[in-house]
C-alpha cells in the first residue's frame, strides 16, 4: 500500500475507520456501519469517497451496479503521517515538547505512567527507535 501523501480530514478518517473494519464496502455498507457516531448521508459519503480516491486513500471496483471501495492505506501509515504532521505543525518537530505537553495538560494516572516508563525502558534496552522499525 502506498504511503499517504495527505492527512485525512475528520470525515475521511471516519470513512477509513469503517473501511478498515469492513475490509471493503459499498456506500450502502458505509451507511449501515456508521454506528453510534450518527447516520451518514449517501451523497456526502459518495462525494467524500471520490475525494479520497483522488488522494489515493481508497480505490474501487465495480460489482454489478455498485462501487466497492477498498483502503489503499493502512491505519499505521495514517497514524504515522498524522503524528508527524502534528509534531511538525504544533511542536516544531519536538517529541519532547509533545510529551511534556501531554504530561502537563492531560490526566494520566499512576498505572498509565508506570506503563509508559516500562515501555521507554524496554525500547531503550532493545535499542528501538521509530527510524529503525
Amino acid at each position: 500500500m502506498p504511503k499517504p501523501k495527505a492527512i485525512p480530514t475528520a470525515a475521511e478518517f471516519r470513512l477509513l475507520e469503517i473501511l478498515w473494519r469492513l475490509g471493503e464496502g459499498t456506500i450502502e455498507d458505509f451507511l449501515g456501519a456508521s454506528g453510534k457516531e450518527g447516520p451518514l448521508n449517501y451523497k456526502t459519503v459518495q462525494t467524500v469517497l471520490r475525494i479520497m480516491e483522488n488522494k489515493k486513500f481508497v480505490s474501487h471496483s465495480i460489482r454489478g451496479r455498485a462501487f466497492v471501495y477498498r483502503p489503499r492505506v493502512q491505519r499505521s501509515e495514517v497514524s504515522r503521517s498524522s503524528l508527524r504532521s502534528l509534531l511538525d505543525r504544533y511542536f516544531r518537530g519536538s517529541r519532547s515538547e509533545l510529551l511534556i505537553n501531554l504530561l502537563e495538560n492531560e490526566r494520566i494516572d499512576n498505572a498509565e505512567l508506570q506503563e509508559l516508563e516500562r515501555l521507554i525502558r524496554s525500547y531503550r534496552r532493545a535499542g528501538i527507535s521509530g527510524r529503525q522499525k
